[in-house]
């Protein structure tokens, strides 16, 4: 349960304790959080003195009670010597980091109740590491001071005038801070695999009789391989430059050209594929939806693998540890493979055009085409994929 603390220089402490916590093991925590030695704390519970051989639950103490502690000036002078091995500096550190160390570690209760609320501490009062128990020390120091801050805040805008438009605006951005605090808390409990790492999909094919880990992106509208890569597996001497141009998405690319066909090997099937050649050296080969959709592919994230054919032919995604480094910067694979390029997202890294006109004469053409039975849009991107040219785009079109 948790309870509230307030200190006779009203700071607010708020812990969480056990039900049937001792009280003298709430004053050897109220010891760490307040920096006043045990012998000197006094505890008042509606009014009553909290015994140190009395559990909470035997006084009544339940959650989200008040708790108040003053100083006791009868035994701070008979406590001092042994308050001293205790002593915190003004920056929370302990005066005696042995000796603060040691006592910690005598109180079995103490250290349990350190391990439910503050595991890190506790590992370091078990160690030994000085220097590391210090700079904790000193950490949750500064972590209390920033909450008894915000605490403070809290409370001058509880009493602010309420006609103050400053007041009202710090007191708007105070709640819509509450709501995202609590909204993170709530995805931590309930979604706590939004928070993880989201490993893109790669499947093992052979490209032209060569092992490749290619880069499955159902968001990018053609096939690419970077020129090395084609360089590589001996397909650069098929590379039309008829088709070059710029990808655009979240950055660009230059398109160096076209590979209109070569044998893909998914599983024991061969299949033929269609490539886009980009002057992109950080992304060597991704299977964009054209291909995607040719071959009847089926992106299946329950059994997490890729079916091809229909459900012919199924390979695994590839695991993060088989994945090599350079393809898990996901930075560059936006920049340099496929994204949304305009407001829709509907234009991924396909080619575009390296500056066709939009003029009339860009307009008749598309109306020529759009008579052939081709919807607009279509029109408009086949005329872009080739530089204007309305033919290729004729042949692109029914050929699709």
């Amino acid at each position: 349960m948790k309870i509230t603390v307030m200190t006779a220089d009203e700071q607010i402490i708020t812990l969480e304790v056990d039900r049937d916590e001792s009280v003298e093991n709430l004053k050897a925590l109220l010891e760490i959080e307040s920096q006043v030695p045990l012998q000197q704390q006094q505890l008042l519970y509606n009014g009553k003195e909290m015994g140190n051989s009395e559990t909470l639950s035997r006084l009544g103490v339940t959650d989200g009670d008040l708790v108040m502690m003053v100083s006791s000036p009868s035994s701070s002078s008979s406590a001092r010597g042994s308050s001293n091995e205790v002593r915190l500096n003004p920056d929370g550190s302990a005066a005696d980091a042995a000796a603060f160390q040691q006592q910690v570690r005598n109180n079995s209760n103490l250290m349990a109740q350190l391990f439910q609320s503050d595991p890190e501490l506790a590992q370091a009062v078990l160690g030994n590491d000085l220097n590391k128990l210090q700079d904790i020390l000193r950490m949750r120091h500064r972590q209390r001071s920033e909450l008894r801050r915000q605490q403070e805040e809290e409370m001058e805008l509880l009493y602010a005038d309420p006609f103050d438009v400053e007041a009202q605006k710090k007191i708007e951005a105070a709640i819509r801070q509450k709501g995202i605090d609590e909204n993170w808390a709530a995805a931590l409990e309930h979604n706590p695999e939004a928070f993880a790492k989201v490993v893109m999909l790669y499947v093992d094919m052979e490209v032209n009789g060569i092992p490749m880990k290619a880069f499955v992106d159902s968001g990018a509208q053609s096939t690419i391989i970077s020129k090395s890569c084609a360089e590589r597996l001996g397909l650069l001497r098929l590379l039309d430059n008829r088709y070059k141009g710029i990808a655009q998405g979240v950055g660009q690319s230059e398109i160096l050209g076209r590979i209109h066909v070569a044998p893909i090997k998914i599983g024991n099937i061969f299949y033929p594929c269609s490539f886009l050649v980009l002057d992109s050296p950080n992304m060597e080969f991704l299977f964009g939806l054209d291909m995607l959709r040719k071959h009847q592919c089926i992106i299946d994230l329950k059994d997490n693998v890729l079916r091809v054919g229909g459900g012919e032919v199924s390979v695994p995604f590839l695991q993060e540890k088989d994945i090599p480094n350079r393809y898990l910067d996901e930075e560059r694979q936006l920049k340099e493979a496929s994204s949304s390029g305009d407001a829709s997202g509907s234009q991924p890294a396909g080619p575009a055009s390296s500056g066709p006109a939009h003029g009339a004469e860009f307009e008749a053409k598309i109306v020529k085409l759009v008579e052939l039975g081709f919807d607009r849009s279509s029109v408009i991107q086949a005329l872009k994929l080739f530089n204007g040219n309305e033919e290729q785009a004729a042949g692109y079109l029914f050929g699709g």
